[in-house]
């Protein structure tokens, strides 16, 4: 190994692990908020980034479908529960005109757009905000329909449920996008140097990228009032709701943060690798060895042990390229042994 290799491997290893560090920020705060493992966070990197490929190759991306059929059946479980009692049969009644503006309205909108509008003709950046509008509201109906209903249940239960999206999305998104990968346009073909290695204009847009995301998910948090209502639900769901705080409106705006971040994480990711219908579930997956980090409680932890995994599994490949996977994640053996003998048990909360 030469001076020329190890920058090349320190720069793909950081370039890969701030993509694992958004990863674990999204299972940190969706694991803050709701108590939910969220196992399916690696589909809307996979649907991201094969929803921007089917774009730019003037397909209409399956997911534009799946969200108008989503749509409908959140609405179906929000009239269902509502119907039980005349108090919620009134309020639905009221809130009826904008539910069916977000969940039926728009849908139908971006699939029409999806079929009628030549996309291959629309600037990268339109693209992007297009694949983001179809994937990002996923997040919140799949909490109202999966999630939402067994809110007060155990951690265990909760993950059984994960379990099950899990599947139903990747057996979706073979259905939609069939068993062959693919990847995206490259976003820049510039190439410069530092000193006398290489660096790719691609992974700076990256870094660039993620640097202002956790920049502008921090100001959220730290400034604005709904950002301190999910911190305040994060460390007392109990006292949160005791003063007021909306506990299913905060389930669905982190779910919405959360695919919103794994599908602009996977649009980051297609130009450098071949994404198929499975390949988010093991980066989600790094993600989360990442996040164990933190304890699934730390951001600024998360977010360092996620860079960690990064630079393992680059230097990995270089040294034990067939055993990259297996290092990678027998890293969470000694972290998860540590903090077994090092925390302290805590009933969970009802």
């Amino acid at each position: 190994m030469d001076t020329s290799i190890l920058t090349v491997l320190i720069q793909d290893g950081i370039t890969t692990g701030a993509i694992y560090a958004l990863l674990s920020l999204a299972l940190v705060l969706v694991f803050s908020v709701t108590r939910v493992i969220f196992l399916p966070q690696g589909e809307f990197v996979a649907f991201g980034a094969l929803t921007l490929a089917a774009i730019q190759n003037g397909h209409a991306p399956g997911t534009a479908l799946l969200l108008v059929a989503l749509g409908g059946v959140t609405l179906a479980v929000e009239g269902g529960t509502a119907m039980r009692l005349a108090a919620s049969r009134a309020r639905f009644l009221r809130r009826l005109p904008p539910l069916l503006a977000t969940h039926i309205g728009l849908p139908l909108v971006l699939y029409a757009l999806t079929r009628y509008v030549d996309l291959q003709a629309l600037a990268m950046p339109w693209q992007i905000l297009l694949t983001l509008l179809i994937v990002v509201p996923m997040g919140p109906m799949i909490y109202r329909v999966a999630y939402q209903p067994l809110a007060h249940s155990s951690v265990l239960v909760l993950l059984i449920v994960s379990l099950g999206v899990h599947l139903a999305m990747v057996g979706l998104g073979l259905l939609m996008f069939g068993p062959e990968g693919t990847n995206t346009k490259p976003f820049t073909e510039m190439q410069f140097t530092l000193g006398e290695s290489p660096v790719s204009g691609q992974s700076v847009i990256v870094l660039v990228t993620v640097a202002a995301l956790i920049a502008v998910i921090y100001v959220f948090f730290e400034r604005t009032l709904t950002g301190k209502a999910l911190r305040a639900t994060a460390v007392n769901r109990l006292g949160a709701r005791l003063v007021g705080v909306g506990i299913n409106q905060a389930g669905k705006l982190s779910f919405a943060m959360s695919a919103g971040i794994g599908a602009l994480c996977g649009i980051l990711i297609a130009p450098f690798t071949i994404v198929n219908y499975e390949s988010g579930f093991i980066i989600a997956l790094k993600g989360f060895v990442g996040a164990i980090f933190g304890g699934l409680a730390s951001y600024p932890i998360a977010a360092l042990g996620s860079v960690s995994v990064g630079l393992i599994e680059s230097f990995s490949s270089f040294w034990a390229s067939a055993f990259k996977e297996l290092i990678v994640f027998t890293v969470i053996i000694p972290i998860l042994l540590w903090r077994s003998l090092t925390s302290h048990h805590i009933d969970e909360e009802a």
